[in-house]
């Protein structure tokens, strides 16, 4: 009985250690890869939902890079414009200079000259592109709100408005003609206005959906960190512990085979 409660104690000293050196290679790999899911069948689960929770994470940061750049879209669509008004206003100066009578014709045919070329600029920024895509052709833009690709549309300028393409008609030339030109301005500032304000709903809006995104996109990030990142202070003890249960345990079974092999000595065994 005593031999077999000798080979009992050293089959346990061997099972323990066995158990502890696996925790411990365990505790090793998830310290050098800082992943709790460095072994997955340790939380299948909590694994699954990790994956899922960084490809949304990734979906996330696309959707943030859409509406980053439709920002960019709109913010150049607002610097012409901002132009577009200040050439706007000048020509509409301009029409109220020719309607006085003591210019002479030809003061009035330098005022159109100056018309003319700020009439040319806005123009050709009818035909203006961010990234070949048209800035003023009037197209919406359906833009990504969410991971699901949801998007929502951010409306359209149109430069090809009658309200602007109505200016190359224009002259002031004569009073009359500069009086026509002064309410046709008069309109196309309008419209201008009408259209910065629009732009100017639609970085509102961009705005918010891209402070939104990042909130949850940080938010996701947080909760897969909380299942698949360590605790280095935790883990760090946690190791200390089975690194010190290994020592004993090895030191318990070199203790038994010596007790063991006493015993056997002893009966005549060996």
């Amino acid at each position: 009985m005593f031999v077999s409660g000798v080979e009992s104690s050293t089959s346990y000293s061997l099972r323990m250690l066995a158990d502890s050196m696996q925790n411990l290679q365990r505790s090793v790999a998830r310290l050098s890869s800082g992943s709790k899911l460095a072994w997955i069948g340790e939380d299948p689960a909590g694994a699954g939902i990790s994956i899922k929770f960084d490809a949304e994470v990734s979906r996330l940061q696309a959707a943030r890079s859409n509406v980053g750049n439709a920002t960019s879209f709109s913010q150049t669509q607002d610097g012409y414009l901002k132009q577009v008004a200040e050439a706007l206003d000048r020509m509409s100066e301009l029409s109220v200079l020719a309607q006085d009578t003591t210019k002479t014709a030809s003061d009035r045919t330098a005022y159109n000259t100056e018309f003319g070329e700020l009439e040319d600029f806005i123009t050709a920024t009818k035909d203006k592109q961010f990234n070949g895509i048209s800035l003023f052709n009037g197209t919406a833009l359906n833009v990504t709100t969410d991971s699901d690709g949801n998007t929502f549309t951010a409306d359209g300028i149109n430069l090809g408005d009658a309200d602007y393409t109505a200016l190359a008609a224009l002259s002031t030339t004569t009073t009359a003609n500069a009086a026509s030109a002064q309410t046709a301005v008069g309109n196309a500032i309008n419209q201008v206005a009408t259209d910065r304000a629009t732009v100017g709903g639609n970085l509102a809006r961009l705005q918010h959906t891209g402070s939104a995104l990042l909130a949850y996109q940080d938010n996701l990030s947080a909760a897969s960190s909380q299942i698949k990142d360590i605790d280095v202070a935790y883990e760090s003890a946690h190791y200390a512990r089975l690194s010190l249960k290994v020592q004993t345990a090895s030191a318990i079974l070199a203790q038994s085979n010596v007790l063991s092999q006493s015993a056997l000595r002893l009966l005549g065994i060996k």
